[in-house]
């Protein structure tokens, strides 16, 4: 029967079981981040919770069948909680049939097992975009960067942001790589097709995504702020842009024009969140490489985590809508 468990808590009596790790019919007792909560009803009118349950390695559905209403108000959201249950599957996808759980307090918790963080060294990254943007020729676009690189607050918050909250470089560090990412191949197609204006080009990549600052919360998991669900990161963007160029000295008008419209485009099409589809070639070629480098990121991590041990295709993306196939290149003839 699920309970909440009381009185100290054994430390040998646990060992931390990461989401990557779990297997069918596993006995698990670990401690995870609720991520989502849930008190729904069963078709028989029976209360249960069901929750999401995380740490860096991913995530994992929860079931508490027994006490539902009870537990319910002993942790919350964002909350750290020792869970003891069995793994199942149900519909093909594991999850956790928890007997027992406990909210702990964060203090007793290692941050760096709950929130994925980027593989790469994050002051290595930032130091490479700041030399890029010093390599702007256009002093006015050189010197709205440096305002935004040389803004403590801004900076700290843009190195450890995720850049979405799902699709790609879902983990802490993740919009610093995905712009740098997004810069270098700005770098290499301005190289190949000189018409571009590599400075705006440059600018619109360091800058599209700057909103994510705000509109995601990552101080525990991944997801949207108040403000990210009323305006998004493309109004936010634009607006953090104008704050800065406000107190710049005679920044052109038409410049500040162009730079606005890379922002509140580089999504592409309406559907897809932009109020503006692309009308200058440097919004153009910002819209494709921003898709490139989100879709490679969030197909690859995706064929990482849900490759079948036998079998090459991965499980249906729900985001996508499709099956991915990962090829034997090491071991075919071709």
């Amino acid at each position: 029967m699920g309970t909440i468990i009381s009185g100290p808590l054994r430390e040998d009596s646990m060992h931390k079981t990461f989401v990557n790790q779990v297997i069918e019919n596993q006995m698990v007792d670990s401690v995870f981040l609720v991520t989502e909560k849930r008190l729904a009803e069963t078709r028989s009118g029976v209360p249960y919770l069901r929750l999401r349950l995380a740490d860096r390695t991913g995530e994992i559905e929860g079931r508490v069948w027994e006490q539902a209403t009870e537990l319910a108000g002993e942790f919350d959201k964002d909350d750290y909680v020792r869970s003891r249950g069995r793994i199942t599957r149900y519909q093909d996808v594991l999850q956790l049939v928890i007997h027992h759980i406990q909210r702990l307090p964060a203090s007793t918790i290692e941050p760096s097992d709950f929130l994925p963080t980027t593989t790469r060294d994050i002051e290595t990254m930032w130091e490479e975009l700041r030399t890029i943007v010093q390599s702007l020729e256009n002093e006015n676009l050189r010197d709205l960067l440096n305002a935004f690189l040389t803004d403590d607050e801004f900076s700290n918050r843009f190195k450890r942001a995720p850049a979405a909250k799902k699709l790609h470089h879902v983990y802490v560090g993740g919009l610093l790589e995905h712009t740098l990412s997004v810069c270098r191949l700005a770098m290499a197609v301005a190289e190949m097709y000189p018409e571009l204006n590599r400075d705006v080009l440059l600018t619109g990549a360091v800058l599209h995504d700057i909103g994510k600052i705000e509109e995601l919360t990552y101080e525990r998991s991944f997801d949207y702020s108040d403000k990210g669900r009323l305006l998004g990161h493309i109004v936010v963007g634009v607006e953090m842009v104008e704050k800065k160029i406000a107190v710049l000295d005679h920044f052109p008008e038409e410049l500040a024009l162009v730079l606005k419209h890379l922002l509140i485009s580089h999504h592409g099409q309406y559907i897809w969140g932009s109020p503006k589809r692309p009308k200058t070639l440097e919004a153009i070629v910002l819209h494709n490489l921003d898709d490139l480098d989100a879709k490679f990121n969030g197909v690859q991590a995706f064929l990482e985590k849900h490759t079948h041990l036998n079998s090459r295709w991965t499980e249906h993306h729900r985001i996508f809508d499709q099956f991915f196939y990962q090829p034997d290149f090491e071991n075919s003839d071709t």
